[in-house]
């Protein structure tokens, strides 16, 4: 007995849904005292990967060349907008479409008390357009592939972190101790707050974006190690493989295919549905 095939990948975008199962599994940090890492398995091992330019139908279906860089970008703390505002001084008019528009009038803005990237005719100021020197994308994105830098160290916190999402909380246990868990999972809708149901459109939950070649844990390694330090990404891979190969044991067995959804994110399965691929199937 097998469980209904997903269903061919809409041409539209059409999002299948967040999982209702996730497989989590917790491990100690072997860096950090009292803390433990919580990690959503069924996340990252999907085969989401970014895809704007290429395809990318926006999260505002009126600039679908835009992206999700419609709504400009909050700082987390100083620290986070001291770095960017470092490599902002670097940028050449080459690199940056609106550097002049930038110099006469800044480049952040304040938004409900809280400060981010300004908003210029309906996109971030660091976004260049088609027309650019350097083409379409984020100035930030194209100064760290341009100079050999990751883009996570040249970019806002909120932006490089997409599609990843950390949270934190204090857990308490029966003897009264206590440790900090470390949450890393998907940014889903609700991670925007209650605007992020408004969104046109949303990637980590659209088959449209579930056609990387490699698993999230090994496409984003770099953001993660940011997050989550090497040391415990080191403890997270060998994991994540083996999560991977418990989704291909699960093929050999006939009530395997029912319990794909539980272990699988619904759009990767969707997308490999639509590719003609096997229910799990990835590159390492």
């Amino acid at each position: 007995m097998t469980s209904p095939s997903p269903s061919p990948l809409p041409p539209d975008g059409t999002e299948v849904g967040e999982p209702a199962s996730r497989t989590w599994v917790e491990f100690d940090d072997p860096a950090a005292e009292d803390t433990r890492l919580r990690c959503d398995l069924t996340w990252l091992t999907s085969d989401y990967h970014c895809i704007f330019g290429a395809g990318c139908p926006g999260i505002d279906a009126d600039r679908p060349d835009d992206g999700c860089c419609v709504l400009g970008a909050h700082f987390t703390d100083e620290e986070d907008r001291d770095r960017v505002e470092a490599v902002v001084r670097d940028l050449t008019d080459d690199e940056w479409e609106l550097r002049e528009e930038a110099l006469a009038d800044g480049w952040t803005e304040t938004e409900a008390g809280e400060l981010k990237t300004r908003v210029v005719d309906g996109a971030c100021i660091l976004l260049n357009g088609p027309g650019a020197p350097m083409g379409a994308g984020c100035a930030l994105h194209q100064h760290a592939v341009a100079h050999g830098l990751e883009p996570h160290t040249t970019k806002p916190d909120v932006c490089w972190q997409l599609p990843l999402r950390r949270t934190y909380r204090t857990v308490t246990l029966p003897d009264e101790t206590e440790y900090l868990e470390v949450s890393i999972g998907e940014y889903v809708r609700g991670g925007w707050g209650p605007g992020g149901h408004d969104l046109d459109w949303y990637c980590t939950s659209s088959p449209l974006a579930h056609t990387g070649r490699s698993p999230l844990f090994r496409t984003n390694e770099a953001e993660l190690v940011e997050l989550m330090g090497r040391a415990a990404y080191d403890v997270l891979v060998p994991l994540a493989e083996a999560h991977l190969a418990g989704i291909a044991a699960l093929r050999a067995v006939p009530e395997g295919a029912r319990l794909l959804p539980l272990v699988v994110h619904p759009a990767t399965l969707a997308a490999r549905a639509a590719a003609g691929t096997r229910d799990g199937e990835t590159e390492s």
